[in-house]
């Protein structure tokens, strides 16, 4: 396993000498889960998916970034401590500009949380443009596949601490699991047909969006074991990946 943080500079220099030229970054957020989870569900997700992905294949394993762009949930809880998104983009081009300095060509961004994918997104586009050697992916936990997106889905549309992440919880880190919170926590989706994007303190009651009231370790179990094989099928595709036309960013076309 290629831990990031356990591994010194020279033990770095030789694992990417010899080929280890990936790196995994896990991004969380600190936030509101309802009355039933504790705030570091997002967190927990990334940094449990990434390092047991990180056991199995030979990809480096950045830190967990513990906090995201978490604004949306208002002041009505207490608990959320969030980035601004352009606080986001710069701390992520930051990392992934470090780890190409050490020699990482590949850079998996893992998200376990929803609206960080836009300042995520904007990361990737100036990484990749200032880095010509540097391929990004941003990869969204609740929608690595067809059927871990159905998962999510299943009791709200715009989910949150619901049956999955409790589900998770339960199976993954029940230390953020509070049992007797759980069957009174469920909150319907008020978000349908809606033009606006409102804040959380206005779709919901409680923070949660859906019905943790379903949820079970076996539920639990069973998507995060999705989650990893399918998260590991993408690593080995994206291993083998180049880019269809081999044409560098900076070099313009001859008239």
């Amino acid at each position: 396993m290629f831990d990031w943080q356990q591994t010194s500079w020279e033990e770095i220099g030789e694992r990417i000498a010899a080929g280890a030229t990936s790196a995994m970054l896990p991004v969380g957020a600190t936030e509101q889960h309802g009355p039933q989870l504790g705030c570091g569900v997002d967190t927990s997700i990334a940094h449990n998916l990434c390092g047991e992905v990180a056991k199995r294949a030979p990809v480096a394993l950045l830190p967990t970034l513990p906090y995201g762009c978490s604004i949306g949930h208002s002041h009505k809880w207490p608990g959320t401590i969030a980035l601004q998104p352009k606080t986001l983009i710069d701390v992520v081009f930051d990392i992934g500009s470090w780890a190409y300095e050490s020699g990482i060509k590949r850079l998996f961004i893992i998200n376990a949380h929803v609206t960080n994918f836009a300042p995520l997104r904007c990361a990737l586009e100036m990484l990749r443009a200032k880095y010509d050697d540097l391929m990004v992916a941003l990869i969204n936990t609740p929608e690595i596949s067809a059927r871990v997106k159905q998962k999510h889905f299943s009791d709200a549309e715009d989910w949150h601490a619901n049956d999955a992440e409790t589900s998770l919880m339960m199976a993954i880190d029940p230390t953020l699991v509070k049992p007797e919170k759980i069957a009174a926590s469920d909150d319907e989706d008020r978000t349908e047909n809606k033009i606006f994007a409102h804040p959380v303190n206005r779709t919901s009651t409680n923070g949660v969006t859906g019905k943790p009231s379903l949820a079970s370790i076996e539920k639990g179990q069973e998507l995060f074991s999705w989650m990893l094989d399918d998260l590991l099928a993408i690593l080995e595709k994206g291993a083998q990946e180049v880019p269809p036309i081999n044409h560098s960013y900076f070099e313009k076309v001859s008239s």
